[in-house]
């Protein structure tokens, strides 16, 4: 797949606060007082208990998560510790301590200079860790603004507890989804690369488990990342030719906080993130039909899935947190969204490349296939993606215009203006952090995809003359 996505990070000096957390460029528009603040607030509105707190590898994460624990020990709550994780494995953490929620100090995909704070709670109806809604984060944003927080007295601040093998739940779970006899007899040699992110350690010890062997790459997590941070093909350029020469079947390429995962076949091709989700589902659903949950920006190969299995297609509006609640809302077997964040309900409720990386391994083991086999057993499928600055005002009149140059398509409102065909679709939707609409289209050839981009730029050209 054609995928040339950037990271999508704020404009230098300004912090950007959504309903799912906090970022910004460090010492500009992300700082002590204001981790201090934020966190104040989200420990104001938690309910009482202890929180997990974990870090990326990122060096300003050991500052911050600092800054982090002052205050949610001031407003009365225990701090679990969990240092450098994986942001699903602090999303296990929160169910398995059972604590009342979970702090992650990371800014996922975005350049080093940044940092941020993903919010986590236990959901009432499964116990699990996962992220915000969007009218939890909207309360804990309110009292935010509104500096509006429930200070503890001497006796009332929280203490510091252990957090001992943290990712020892995580990976339990993980193993517990796939055959890991079956994986081991196969002696899988894989390529990883976590681009000296949180996930190294974690992920290297579950290939082990797996009898993998492997070929690391960055995997200590120094936060000095090898290559740009988001797992796209055009950062990952230079890893193909290392996975033909190790005569690896896979290579495995992490986003700095392991919720995120990019594969490469055995000849070093990159398949993209959007086959992650794909070939997971394909594998879950051939063990259990189901309902299934992702977002629509995701690849129509999901729509696939669920046809050819006769399950269920949950379409939600872009964000984990939507697709999440999806999940939950159909009692969905599997979910995710196309960036490469497979979702497990059975391992837990948050994006996690682990759970890819297991699992991509057990669907070559049963399928005797390689992974360029398995994808030609899917259909054709080529995605685009273009940023195309408009101011908000416009876009109401850009939305007119596309639906009615292109009549023929059935159009929805997920999330911005979704147009459809039968085979291939467009999605155009504003941007939450700046004056751009994100236009992605996907068809089934490259060309075709890249058409649909070219019109709709086209369509935008006069608006507001």
């Amino acid at each position: 797949m054609s995928n040339p996505s950037a990271a999508e990070a704020t404009s230098e000096n300004r912090a950007l606060v959504t309903v799912s957390g906090y970022r910004g460029v460090v010492g500009s528009s992300l700082t002590a007082d204001q981790v201090l603040a934020y966190l104040a607030a989200f420990g104001t509105w938690l309910p009482p208990g202890p929180v997990v707190l974990g870090r990326d590898a990122r060096p300003s994460g050991t500052m911050l998560a600092q800054a982090a624990s002052a205050a949610l020990l001031a407003t009365g709550h225990d701090v679990i510790p969990a240092d450098i994780v994986p942001t699903p494995t602090l999303g296990v953490l929160v169910d398995s301590l059972q604590s009342s929620g979970g702090v992650m100090v990371t800014a996922s995909h975005n350049p080093p200079e940044y940092n941020g704070l993903k919010l986590f709670v236990r959901e009432p109806a499964t116990g699990q860790g996962r992220v915000l809604t969007a009218e939890e984060g909207r309360q804990v944003k309110q009292l935010y603004e509104q500096h509006h927080f429930a200070w503890s007295n001497a006796q009332r601040t929280g203490k510091l507890l252990p957090c001992d093998t943290p990712w020892q739940e995580h990976l339990h779970r993980v193993l517990t989804t796939v055959d890991v006899d079956r994986i081991r007899q196969r002696r899988f040699r894989v390529l990883l690369d976590a681009n000296a992110g949180a996930g190294g350690p974690a992920t290297l010890e579950l290939l082990e488990a797996l009898g993998c062997q492997v070929v690391p790459l960055a995997v200590e997590p120094t936060g000095r990342f090898a290559h740009g941070a988001e797992p796209v093909e055009a950062n990952l350029y230079q890893l193909g030719p290392q996975v033909v020469e190790n005569g690896c079947h896979v290579g495995f390429c992490l986003d700095p906080d392991a919720d995120r995962l990019a594969l490469l076949d055995e000849g070093g091709q990159y398949l993209g993130e959007e086959y992650t989700l794909a070939l997971c589902a394909w594998h879950r659903l051939a063990q259990q039909p189901g309902p299934l949950a992702t977002n629509c920006a995701t690849s129509r190969l999901i729509r696939h899935l669920a046809q050819q299995y006769g399950v269920p297609l949950e379409i939600t509006p872009v964000g984990e947190a939507h697709v999440v609640q999806g999940m939950l809302r159909v009692g969905a077997v599997y979910g995710g969204e196309g960036n490469g964040g497979p979702i497990d309900p059975r391992v837990g409720l948050v994006r996690d490349a682990l759970v890819g990386m297991a699992q991509v391994l057990d669907l070559l083991a049963a399928r005797g296939q390689s992974l360029s086999e398995l994808k030609r057993e899917l259909p054709p499928s080529f995605m685009v993606k273009q940023v195309l600055p408009l101011p908000g005002e416009h876009l109401p009149q850009f939305y007119r215009r596309l639906q009615e140059h292109f009549a023929d398509a059935k159009a929805s409102r997920p999330d911005g203006l979704r147009l459809d065909w039968p085979e291939a679709w467009l999605l155009v939707r504003p941007s939450n952090t700046e004056p751009v609409v994100r236009l992605i289209a996907e068809a089934t050839t490259e060309q075709k995809a890249q058409r649909l981009i070219h019109q709709a730029i086209q369509l935008a050209g006069s608006l507001g003359s």
